[in-house]
């Protein structure tokens, strides 16, 4: 037996912070040496924070990030662990997202990343340069370029997020060139159904190139983006280690290597296509590293969780559906981009929003209040509820339009969390705003739009609450969903307004979804009370959203076809027809052709709205998943 124990590390790292993120990242190495870790791997870009983007292009940036990894190689000389982390770092012209080897006080080398992703919310190949195949560079005494690293439990390739992703990724020629070990350093963002995805892929590339692979992700949030950590140990197809999500810290798991080399002697197609790669190719080098790493002999094989057996896996407990175990997903991102925007941001000292009484900002206080957890992580019971009573206000504001039933919807979840509630009528400043909108149209001007009067109602609310942040110094969330932005049912100035976007790429049958799901997780009698009322924004009378849009469903399959599958408007009304048999075909092609048209015009919208926080393949921030010109026309949509 070769036994190796191997530690993947998930670190909340924020991007600038090095100094912070690379205590963050002894204080993980310390903690796995006592624990007789041989192998830590901790994820990309872990020193400078990730996405940097063109912060990259600051010299003193890319400078303090060696000079903190340098600092990691003082604070661990005498630790024997092997560690592996990401940074940046430049040779000559080229900037590089690098996995660094580390061990007994010694740089030991840089690997760049190969892949370098432009898709989605990544722009990699705007900063940075593609390492290659046989790449060899120096940067201030270090190697940096394609190698493998032999130690005395085995040898180790490392390579960084996208590489393994691609079936055709370094991982092929350095496992055909004698790697037993694969480290990839990831930041990969939360995003619906990526966890399968990931555990698929990884045990799918452990199994081609007959290797065990270690990998660590990135946890915690920047600017929208949400990273949800753990990671994976899979040695040859089969699942060793999976890390929990969504906090940091790390989880270790002991390989035996000899199985590793057993597998590819006993898989022939593996051993056939490495005859041919020794044919054509050249191999990648080998660096033998002669120091001694952490002692071995107390490793215990790694015998079955308790209960199951090797022929056997362990009689299942009853388990969340998928459908739960997405709501909880989205619950737990949304929360930790909410708590991580607010402390490392710096700029804030609590947290405030317009509370309707509708199921939009009804999730996004539930999320307010998680993420008032996660930052007291210390409190509960009683301490927590005063402490989300002092950090979190809601204010409910009508107008002659709003109901009891939101107001006493609004009032109830605010007495269940504990946090500030207070009634601040607008219906004397709507009178006065009106009057001074028709001195602005002149004695022989027209009267103002029944649009306008909707909209003066959300821009004094909207007005209300920047000026209670700017005094209070509070975040000030913003509460619309992702399928009313979608098609510009929303107002500039008014309810598009707020300092950070929770859940605007969140799509409405999503939303309450995942309130149907809070409900059942937590009994909170305010969530029912939103439930039971129509789902209207309550700036006309018997207002109704579905009735001035089109059904919710309806609307978010239109938002899927045509944002995330790309179909043309009159392919998204034939598919309409299979997706909605039940619906008369002449309606659904009608909706299909006014959200088409809403979409494009909204589009000048959402370019003034917040940043969002990201959770899916599609969102609608234009910096990030969908890039649109702001001015165009749908002649291209066919008939």
């Amino acid at each position: 037996m070769r036994l190796v124990k191997i530690g993947v590390a998930s670190v909340n790292a924020t991007v600038g912070a090095v100094r912070s993120n690379v205590d963050r990242c002894i204080r993980l190495a310390s903690a796995m040496a006592e624990d007789d870790v041989t192998l830590a791997v901790f994820p990309e870009q872990v020193v400078g924070g990730y996405a940097a983007e063109d912060l990259v292009q600051w010299q003193a940036f890319v400078d303090s990030q060696r000079r903190e990894l340098e600092r990691f190689a003082a604070e661990t000389t005498r630790l024997p662990t092997v560690f592996v982390l990401g940074l940046t770092v430049g040779v000559e012209g080229d900037l590089f997202n690098v996995g660094a080897l580390v061990h007994r006080g010694e740089i030991i080398a840089f690997v760049p990343k190969e892949k370098l992703p432009t898709y989605n919310v990544f722009y990699e190949s705007r900063v940075f340069s593609r390492g290659v195949p046989g790449m060899e560079l120096e940067t201030r005494g270090v190697f940096c370029g394609d190698r493998i690293f032999q130690f005395d439990f085995g040898t180790l390739a490392i390579e960084v997020c996208e590489d393994i992703w691609s079936p055709d990724g370094p991982m092929r020629r350095r496992c055909y060139s004698g790697a037993e070990i694969v480290c990839n350093l990831s930041a990969s963002p939360f995003r619906a159904g990526v966890v399968g995805t990931r555990r698929e892929m990884i045990a799918t590339r452990a199994s081609d190139n007959q290797c065990t692979i270690a990998y660590a992700n990135l946890v915690g949030a920047n600017d929208g983006l949400v990273f949800d950590g753990g990671g994976f140990v899979n040695q040859n197809g089969r699942p060793m280690l999976e890390a929990p999500r969504f906090r940091e810290g790390y989880a270790a798991t002991v390989v035996d290597l000899d199985r590793t080399i057993r597998c590819r002697r006993e898989a022939s197609t593996w051993r056939s296509d490495l005859e041919a790669f020794r044919r054509e190719q050249e191999p990648v080098h080998v660096y033998v590293l002669p120091e001694k790493t952490a002692d071995r002999s107390k490793l215990r094989y790694p015998a079955p969780p308790p209960g199951t057996s090797f022929f056997l896996p362990a009689a299942s407990l009853p388990a969340k559906t998928p459908r739960d175990e997405l709501l909880d997903d989205f619950h737990d991102a949304l929360a930790l981009g909410v708590a991580d925007y607010y402390r490392k941001t710096g700029a804030f000292r609590r947290i405030g929003l317009a509370l309707s009484g509708g199921r939009d900002s009804l999730l996004t206080l539930l999320v307010a209040h998680r993420a008032a957890e996660l930052l007291h992580p210390e409190l509960e019971g009683a301490a927590l509820r005063e402490k989300a009573g002092s950090m979190i206000s809601a204010f409910y504001m009508p107008s002659r339009y709003s109901s009891d039933a939101t107001q006493n919807a609004a009032a109830r979840i605010c007495a269940d969390l504990g946090v500030s509630f207070m009634v601040v009528p607008i219906e004397d400043a709507f009178v006065r705003e009106l009057d001074a909108t028709r001195t602005l149209l002149g004695p022989d001007g027209p009267e103002p739009t029944e649009l306008t009067k909707q909209n003066v109602q959300a821009r004094i609310r909207g007005q209300r609450m920047w000026n209670w942040s700017n005094t209070s110094g509070a975040l000030f969330l913003q509460t619309g969903n992702m399928s009313e932005k979608a098609l510009g049912y929303t107002t500039v100035g008014g309810d598009l307004e707020g300092a950070f976007s929770v859940i605007a790429n969140l799509p409405k049958t999503v939303v309450i979804a995942l309130l149907e799901r809070l409900e059942k997780r937590f009994g909170h009698p305010g969530i029912r009370a939103t439930l039971d009322t129509t789902a209207g924004p309550e700036l006309a009378a018997n207002q109704s959203g579905e009735a001035e849009l089109m059904p919710f469903e309806v609307l978010d399959a239109c938002l899927y076809l045509y944002g995330a599958e790309k179909l043309a408007p009159n392919e998204v009304a034939r598919a309409l027809t299979s997706v909605f048999p039940e619906r008369d075909p002449a309606a659904l092609a009608a909706w299909a052709d006014k959200f088409a048209r809403l979409f494009t015009q909204s589009i000048f919208k959402w370019v003034q709205s917040p940043l969002a926080i990201h959770l899916g393949s599609l969102d609608l921030d234009r910096e990030r998943a969908l890039q649109l010109p702001v001015v165009q026309r749908t002649e291209w949509k066919g008939e």
